[in-house]
């Protein structure tokens, strides 16, 4: 009998394992989609006064491996204008996001799409959560692609893939670019204007695509556009006194708009002041850095009280952190006597701490609160409003790590290459190609100085710079969550896309 009751209880648990491993199979046949599928929805929208039709493709395409399989799948959106004859003029402008890591939601549904999350004029949470139209989008002069890198969005590793294949500077650029193509050549878009977007770390991605498209893809490009340069390797290394002593700027800009700049400073516009800050910081403050140890209590002294004016420090803070103030320290101390710190893109936005003590806050305040508007709104949009049903998680943030460090150490923790010189060479080599930098005064992570200073590094000989294009403004990071610069930035990108294409015919050539 009790041999008999064992082998009940055996037969049970095998049954019930085999049960578990069903669904479990079930649960991971989910974690996937096809490498090669796609939903396709026609929609209208009005851009200035002007009913565009439009086609939206949700969709993914698969990376080939060295063999010729798929090893992953990229997932992307679509958005092409319908009433267009000749795709030989329309252009199309191919969007990444940053992290690395991080999907393409942030300008699809916060900037350039034809559909707007809804969030505040200042760029902070609302509810309901969800989209609407977006009468700025620059769906009217070009034709929208938004990559999902390797495990972010939908996009995942299937097959025999591995992630050294795909996590890291260098073999991320590749098998984007190779995907890019792919997407060209099915799509029938090889004979349009193209142009290449990212922001954050997407600037890093798309200056050295633009070199890698260029001589391994024989793609050309007519723009690249970087939204929150993060330095595309041509900054003071990340930690440097250098590197701190540039952001000075951005802190005179928190701290204006926190109002904790000395009353004369206070009453006049940050416009007004920012050129001040700069020549200080480059006349005065660089070369006092420089000479750290060997200076006189005296001229500490000095350039401490002048720090303190543009930056709404104490001097004695400044002297305690021997004239150079970590942007970690300033986000903690700016408003440490208010109780509150403030954000690291996006310096506008406040948080609280377990603690008033410390150097560095407990979470950025601006980058919850962007995830608390973005992520639902992103989710709805695609699986409701778009069609595109899957159980599969959509990645904000991914799991991309390790990520191959490849060169030099950068503000992110890994190497990013000097990938300028691969912008720089592809500019050299293709007079076509323009360069425009949006950037906002309120980030304090990729802030506004430095990514002018990148720049004017980009190009020594100063022969590029009429093809080199720059912007600031009164935001943050993601300039765009702001209503106000969301409407400007999009008429700037609007009008440069139209304005960097030669005519009909025109000789494409150094002149």
């Amino acid at each position: 009998m009790l041999n008999y009751l064992k082998k009940i209880n055996l037969t049970f648990i095998a049954v019930f394992l085999g049960l578990f491993f069903i669904e479990l199979t079930a649960v991971q046949a989910q974690e996937k989609l096809p490498a090669d599928t796609s939903v396709v929805s026609s929609h209208q929208i009005t851009i200035d006064g002007q009913k565009i039709p439009y086609d939206v493709t949700v969709g993914t395409l698969p990376v080939y491996d060295d063999n010729g399989e798929p090893g992953a799948y990229v997932q992307y959106m679509y958005f092409k204008r319908t009433d267009i004859k000749d795709m030989s003029h329309r252009p199309i402008l191919f969007s990444f996001n940053g992290g690395p890591g991080t999907a393409s939601l942030w300008m699809n549904i916060g900037y350039t799409g034809p559909k707007r999350l809804n969030v505040s004029d200042e760029g902070w949470p609302v509810q309901p959560y969800g989209v609407e139209d977006n009468h700025h989008s620059i769906l009217d002069v070009t034709d929208l692609v938004y990559i999902n890198p390797v495990n972010t969005g939908f996009s995942r590793i299937i097959n025999d893939g591995k992630k050294e294949d795909y996590f890291g500077v260098k073999v991320d650029v590749e098998y984007l670019s190779d995907w890019i193509e792919l997407f060209i050549s099915r799509n029938e878009r090889w004979t349009s204007p193209k142009f290449l977007m990212g922001e954050s770390y997407g600037t890093t991605r798309v200056s050295e695509m633009a070199g890698v498209m260029q001589s391994n893809n024989n793609i050309f490009l007519n723009g690249v556009i970087l939204q929150g340069n993060c330095g595309i390797g041509k900054t003071p290394d990340f930690g440097s006194p250098t590197a701190s002593v540039l952001k000075l700027a951005s802190y005179t800009a928190a701290a204006w708009y926190h109002n904790k700049l000395p009353r004369d400073l206070q009453s006049r516009d940050l416009t007004e002041i920012f050129p001040e800050v700069e020549q200080f910081i480059f006349d005065t403050y660089l070369p006092a850095v420089a000479r750290s140890g060997s200076l006189t209590g005296a001229e500490k002294e000095e350039i401490a009280q002048q720090v303190g004016r543009y930056s709404g420090l104490s001097k004695q803070y400044i002297l305690n952190h021997n004239l150079v103030v970590s942007s970690s320290s300033f986000w903690k101390e700016l408003l440490r006597d208010e109780g509150m710190t403030i954000g690291r893109l996006d310096m506008r936005y406040k948080g609280i701490d377990e603690q008033n003590a410390g150097e560095r806050s407990d979470y950025n305040a601006e980058l919850l609160a962007w995830e608390n508007a973005f992520t639902p709104a992103m989710n709805k949009y695609l699986r409701e409003d778009l069609g595109f049903k899957t159980d599969l998680k959509y990645y904000v943030f991914g799991p991309v790590h390790p990520w191959k460090r490849d060169a030099v150490n950068s503000g992110f923790g890994f190497s990013r290459f000097n990938v300028g010189d691969q912008l720089r060479q592809a500019m050299e080599a293709n007079p076509a190609l323009q360069l425009l930098n949006q950037q906002g005064y309120y980030d304090g992570a990729c802030d506004v100085l430095s990514a002018k200073y990148s720049l004017w590094h980009l190009d020594p000989t100063g022969k590029l710079q009429n093809r080199i294009h720059f912007t600031s403004y009164k935001s943050g990071h993601m300039l765009y969550v702001r209503k106000e610069d969301m409407i400007k930035g999009n008429e700037e990108l609007r009008n440069f896309i139209q304005n960097v294409i030669p005519e009909d015919g025109e000789p494409i050539k150094h002149k």
